[in-house]
């Protein structure tokens, strides 16, 4: 019977002992790897060439370079690894920017350490993990930018049902075996939603599906 692999993580904050005490966790649990934990994003393209995570732990506020622009280097240059923001405060504009920027989920560092864990799990299985409190603020602030229902009109049939998909918490290995379809062919009809959808991240591409009642 083939053991899963660990989840390979990366750590980037810039708070020293909560670096620490997040990365002893890590080391004692067998289904993680923490691969890198850093103090800034500066050199985050060179780390994710040299040991590419699966899921990234990225603190908003840092020196150099933030967390909402690292996580659009991310997204442009590894659109595979799923970022989850960490911040102290659940501020309105930077939710909603990080999310724009391809975050797929966003949580505090109160946060229970074992919920951390169970987030970034949930991350690497192509869930959009939140804070409840976080949660809620981005309800409130999709509602403010609510799409034209026109929007919906231009997604083919397949596209429609991989948004569906998409709202259910299916990643992208799932919606390939349901839809019969290779795993880039699923990549590059999310990429068609959303660019009509004028999203920038699957968080919100399924809360405009949510929102307008689409699915």
């Amino acid at each position: 019977m083939n053991k899963t692999q660990p989840i390979k993580v990366s750590l980037y904050d810039d708070n020293t002992e909560f670096r620490c005490s997040l990365s002893r966790l890590f080391a004692q649990m067998d289904n993680f790897t923490l691969i890198g934990a850093y103090p800034d994003a500066l050199q985050i393209i060179d780390n994710c060439q040299f040991q590419l995570p699966d899921v990234i732990l990225m603190d908003i506020d840092m020196p150099g370079i933030s967390g909402i622009e690292a996580v659009s280097m991310v997204r442009d240059h590894f659109p595979s690894i799923k970022v989850l923001m960490l911040t102290v405060f659940d501020d309105n504009n930077k939710v909603f920017e990080s999310i724009c920027n391809g975050a797929v989920g966003y949580i505090l560092k109160k946060t229970d350490p074992m919920l951390i864990l169970e987030a970034v799990k949930d991350a690497n299985a192509g869930g959009a993990p939140m804070t409840n409190s976080i949660a809620t603020k981005v309800l409130q602030m999709f509602r403010e930018h609510a799409p034209t229902k026109e929007e919906n009109s231009e997604l083919t049939d397949r596209e429609r049902e991989i948004l569906t998909l998409l709202t259910k918490g299916h990643s992208y290995k799932m919606i390939a075996s349901e839809c019969q379809l290779s795993i880039d062919t699923v990549r590059f009809h999310i990429k068609k939603i959303y660019e009509k959808l004028h999203v920038h991240s699957m968080t919100e591409a399924v809360s405009k599906a949510l929102k307008n009642k689409w699915v």
